[in-house]
């Protein structure tokens, strides 16, 4: 097995980092204290990487009021210049994709092409927000009123939180922090204090493009517990936006206290992802798409493939060659190379798996493969359950490699076992009848924010919008027209005449 402390040494060196690292940057990097840090734990081997300090509220309270003043600055900016800086920053990510993608790798499990992935998903949106910054387009309206021009702009809103999960914890920072400022505005990042270390690493990259180029703290880095920051974040008036990705139960709650001072909020949570394979499905790509969606990043995507949906006519035999993909599958650290399976992200993980696959035999489904631990650590051996239809825990989410397979008799009957979960995130279905993908995709089909055809429930594109439905929160990150999500939306309406015409024929003479 590769030995990870020397890998981490190595990497460690390449980005300046140290045993001991402030996970506090407002513009400058804060002295690093014991007092409330946190331990990056390597899911790997159980390997400890390094310590992180976290903020205390007089952290947090400076922070914000830096990037409040920032935010004067930065969004009085021309636009394609905004986007020029990001387009650096993405460049000199380029320089470093090797290295932050092994920490991604050793932080969060990822086997190595999918922690270069990460760092190269953070790449391609900073080109796709630099050439954003020339296309931030309103519209232009004919007005009712004689020299009268009517128009709507986007203006930046203001300084935006975002609280990030462990199992992206880069990527997502970017989809939100890159189009944010693009368009106009600061950042503040709370990660994930699983993949603390993640976060450092990106921002000492960021952060230094920042200083070459004499920017203001346009990012932001606060690593700390829900109570100090994101609870914070959360009811800070100060913060007109906060995007928030994790479980539903805490999006809930985030959402709430948001609501409630009437600001605005992202929420991308769960996800009950479901592929439906037909008996017109072109079976090899049916088979990869599955087992791809089902096990990348073991299970630990938000898009993951949970649920599958299988005709009855090829069901046994989809079953048999998706078990036997299964059973050849390489288990391992994600360093090795061939790996397609690595750990769950702790103990907690493997926990909450094992729990899951007792309770759905205990509601009658059938364990077709897997349901045990796979050696020592946080290694758990993909599983495939045959459910049935109204299982309550196939209703649930669960973080971790199990596929729940249900048979089907007609569109209408699949379409039914798709929809009846509480989440509505990404979807795919496998055919190459027409047909069956228009129903898909219409108002009966998918009731999902991603809708794939013969491809994976896993993998979005940059390109896109990203979010989903439901229980999934309705937010929108990442490509097409999410920007609008960081500005704030103006009606202007300009008068050029001599007079004051009113609308809807109204009048009011005054002499």
């Amino acid at each position: 097995m590769t030995d990870i402390k020397r890998v981490r040494d190595e990497t460690f060196r390449k980005l300046g980092l140290q045993e001991k690292n402030s996970g506090i940057f407002n513009g400058k990097w804060i002295d690093y204290t014991d007092d409330g840090r946190t331990e990056s734990i390597s899911p790997i081997d159980g390997t400890s990487l390094a310590f992180i300090s976290t903020a205390k509220e007089s952290d947090y309270e400076k922070t914000i009021e830096i990037i409040s003043k920032a935010f004067t600055e930065w969004s009085e900016t021309p636009a394609p210049y905004r986007g020029s800086i990001i387009k650096k920053m993405s460049d000199r990510l380029v320089e470093y994709k090797e290295d932050l993608g092994r920490i991604v790798s050793m932080e969060a499990g990822k086997v190595t092409s999918e922690g270069q992935g990460e760092i190269q998903e953070m790449i391609d949106i900073g080109y796709f927000a630099q050439g954003l910054s020339r296309q931030l387009y309103g519209l232009t309206m004919a007005s009712e009123r004689p020299m009268h021009r009517l128009f709507e702009q986007y203006v930046p809103l203001g300084p935006v939180g975002i609280i990030t999960a462990f199992n992206f914890p880069s990527a997502v920072w970017s989809w939100n922090s890159f189009i944010a400022a693009t368009v106009g505005d600061t950042t503040v990042w709370k990660p994930s204090s699983k993949v603390a270390l993640t976060s450092v690493a990106v921002m000492k990259i960021i952060s230094k493009v920042m200083e070459e180029e004499s920017l203001p703290p346009i990012f932001a880095l606060l690593n700390g517990n829900g109570k100090v920051v994101g609870e914070r974040m959360a009811n800070d008036r100060r913060i007109p936006l906060i995007s928030f990705t994790g479980s539903v139960k805490t999006g809930r709650h985030i959402g709430t206290r948001v609501s409630e001072r009437l600001g605005k909020s992202i929420l991308e949570l769960g996800g009950n992802n479901c592929a439906i394979v037909t008996q017109n499905s072109d079976m090899k790509i049916a088979l990869k798409g599955v087992a791809f969606g089902a096990m990348a990043t073991a299970g630990q995507r938000c898009t993951s493939t949970r649920r599958v949906v299988i005709n009855e006519k090829i069901y046994s035999e989809f079953l048999n060659k998706l078990k036997s993909i299964y059973e050849n599958v390489k288990i391992g650290s994600p360093l090795e190379n061939g790996v397609l399976v690595g750990p769950l992200i702790d103990n907690e993980a493997v926990k909450n798996y094992l729990a899951a696959v007792k309770t759905a035999q205990e509601q009658g489904g059938k364990l077709l493969y897997g349901g045990k631990p796979h050696n020592s650590g946080n290694y758990v051996l993909p599983t495939i359950i045959e459910a049935k239809e109204g299982m309550p825990i196939t209703r649930e989410e669960t973080f971790a490699p199990i596929l729940y397979a249900f048979k089907y008799s007609t569109m209408e009957e699949a379409m039914r076992i798709h929809n009846d979960v509480p989440q509505g995130l990404s979807s795919s279905i496998f055919t190459n009848d027409i047909r069956e993908e228009e129903f898909f995709l219409s108002a009966r089909g998918s009731d999902c924010g991603i809708a794939n055809i013969n491809t994976s429930t896993a993998g979005a594109e940059i390109g896109g919008a990203f979010g989903g439905e439901k229980d999934t929160g309705g937010g929108r990150e990442s490509g097409s027209d999410a920007w609008k999500s960081y500005m704030r939306r103006q009606t202007v309406t300009k008068n050029f005449g001599t007079d004051v015409p009113l609308s809807q024929g109204v009048r009011f003479n005054i002499e």
